[in-house]
């Protein structure tokens, strides 16, 4: 989004229905999610690699404080939000990122949606059942 005096980079992350708004700067390294540190809120490992994911490919963890406010979906949409904001913010920073991003795939965004229920239907694409007598 912007970029102040005070170098910090602003980015919005989406996956399914989460949107992360994820803000850092030049800093020690803290991670903070919804006012919280990123262990207590992405609960397992999995979630907390997926999110600090564009940092690990970068070789840059403990060079950005990072700030994120994410709402919406569950706890994998947000985690998958959360790094994809996460790279598009490092990817502001420094220009020069952006190529070891895409190649990995984390600038691209991932427009899987949950598909919506039809009418006259049990579900999205399930059928009731069909009697042919």
């Amino acid at each position: 989004m912007s970029e102040n005096a005070t170098n910090t980079f602003v980015a919005v992350g989406r996956r399914k229905t989460s949107s992360a708004r994820v803000r850092i700067t030049p800093g020690t390294g803290t991670i903070t999610v919804n006012a919280r540190s990123l262990d207590e809120y992405c609960y397992t490992e999995t979630l907390a690699k997926t999110a600090t994911r564009p940092l690990q490919v970068l070789g840059v963890q403990g060079q950005y404080d990072v700030t994120v406010s994410v709402q919406g979906g569950g706890p994998n949409s947000q985690s998958g939000a959360i790094s994809h904001g996460l790279a598009r913010a490092l990817e502001k920073a420094n220009p020069e990122n952006r190529t070891a991003l895409k190649k990995v795939g984390l600038l691209t965004r991932d427009g899987r949606m949950k598909e919506r229920k039809k009418s006259g239907r049990p579900g999205a694409r399930k059928r009731f059942q069909f009697s042919k007598r």
